[in-house]
């Protein structure tokens, strides 16, 4: 599982450096596409495959399920990481994720985050997060 943030910045072709304690876990394949709350969302190729057995099982004359695998289908790319550590986010995805300079790396359980650093600034402020434990709680999860 990952988990961890970390700082880095996208080079000049869009490629970013992933920290040395994420490359192990992503192991030779990995997916990138667009995540929830303007993120992006990197998978190892195994979980990934998870994440396609569950949406190709559901039902396609649902529209809410048509359009959720669009959205993470549609922008989804291979990831290669190279020899310096770094992998290629494509274009579309970097628009997506206002990804420009300053990014933030995010090990959340099964996936990586990465968000720009404004973006992360200010999205995660978890001021409400006694709000969010009760929430949980009513989901089963007693912190």
């Amino acid at each position: 599982m990952f988990k961890g943030e970390y700082s880095h910045t996208i080079d000049a072709k869009g490629r970013v450096i992933v920290p040395a304690k994420f490359r192990d876990k992503l192991g030779e394949g990995s997916v990138v596409t667009k995540g929830f709350d303007g993120c992006l969302f990197v998978y190892p190729e195994e979980e990934w495959e998870k994440f396609e057995a569950k949406l190709s099982g559901l039902p396609l004359n649902n529209e809410n399920v048509r359009k959720v695998t669009r959205f993470f289908f549609a922008s989804a790319a291979d990831c290669e990481i190279d020899k310096q550590g770094r992998f290629l986010i494509p274009t579309v995805l970097r628009e997506f994720g206002a990804l420009e300079k300053d990014v933030v790396m995010v090990g959340v359980l099964n996936r990586i985050e990465i968000w720009s650093r404004d973006r992360w600034n200010d999205t995660n402020t978890y001021e409400d997060m006694e709000d969010i434990a009760g929430q949980l709680e009513e989901l089963g999860l007693v912190l």
